[in-house]
């Protein structure tokens, strides 16, 4: 077994899963590979393991990379990833954990379970942004697997993102900016903007507006093979667009072109666990005192 382990932080929420999944990864003779500015923050318990970065050290080769930390700590990690299809776990150390849905104190049956194949891939849909003078993949990199979002900058003004679907015009959102999320990004920042949760393998993009000032303007879910065209206006010379977390100044008036992306990211799904129990325990379904 070939894993590969990120994460961003070690306090002490960390010493003891890292400590743990070191250990055990040694009981399956696992071949260990760390990326490289974790090892460093890990200091000691990290020496000897072989490293790697965004250039190099990770290939197809590799059957499972895990993340250990909260939902930003996989986005991040996927970034890694990329195209290469190696299969993601999360250990969840942050808060809510819609995407890291392993327990730290459970590392040891988590790994377990993998290694006796009691497991399954799910298939997670990407999007990805074409801006007119930038470099796809470049430093940025241009795909997300939650949203990809427009929004103003510098100002407290609304901007009219003006939006089209497949060529044709749809509308003018005049509003703070507007998210285009995937189905795993319905649970993010859509869904706190009042967009619908949306089935991880569901063949859907939502488009959902921020803050909109027209009361009627609301969350549209659209099929993911359609091709969305944004530009924006507003008083300030640029706005923001962010792939997950990376953002990036484009000038107003640009032609951004939205798409799902030609590749996906598999997520590991432990028999244990499942999406719709993730719901339920997170969103707190059916917690209601009356039953």
């Amino acid at each position: 077994m070939k894993v590969a382990i990120y994460g961003q932080a070690y306090g002490p929420e960390v010493v003891a899963p890292v400590t743990t999944l070191l250990l055990e990864l040694s009981k399956y003779k696992a071949e260990v590979c760390m990326e490289a500015e974790f090892a460093g923050l890990i200091g000691e318990a990290a020496k000897g393991y072989p490293v790697f970065s965004m250039k190099e050290g990770l290939d197809k080769s590799f059957d499972l990379m895990i993340s250990i930390g909260g939902d930003g700590t996989i986005l991040r990690a996927i970034t890694y990833i990329r195209d290469l299809g190696i299969p993601v776990v999360g250990i969840n150390t942050g808060r809510l954990g819609f995407l890291s849905i392993g327990k730290k104190e459970e590392v040891g049956e988590m790994l377990r379970e993998f290694a006796e194949g009691r497991y399954h891939l799910v298939e997670r849909s990407l999007v990805t942004a074409t801006v007119p003078g930038q470099v796809p993949g470049g430093s940025l990199l241009n795909f997300a697997l939650n949203e990809i979002t427009v929004s103003r900058k510098d100002t407290t003004s609304m901007i009219t993102v003006e939006t089209y679907l497949n060529g044709e015009y749809l509308t003018s959102y005049w509003a703070d900016g507007l998210i285009l999320a995937t189905p795993t990004g319905s649970t993010g920042y859509s869904l706190s903007c009042g967009g619908p949760v949306i089935m991880p393998t569901a063949r859907s993009l939502v488009i959902t507006p921020i803050a909109p000032h027209n009361l009627n303007a609301r969350p549209l879910v659209i099929s993911d093979d359609t091709q969305i065209s944004l530009r924006v206006s507003g008083r300030e010379a640029q706005h923001l667009l962010s792939f997950d977390s990376r953002l990036l100044s484009v000038d107003n008036g640009t032609e951004i072109r939205v798409q799902k992306a030609d590749f996906c990211i598999r997520m590991v799904e432990f028999s244990s666990e499942s999406f719709l129990k993730t719901i339920r325990n997170k969103l707190l379904w059916g917690e209601d005192r009356r039953n």
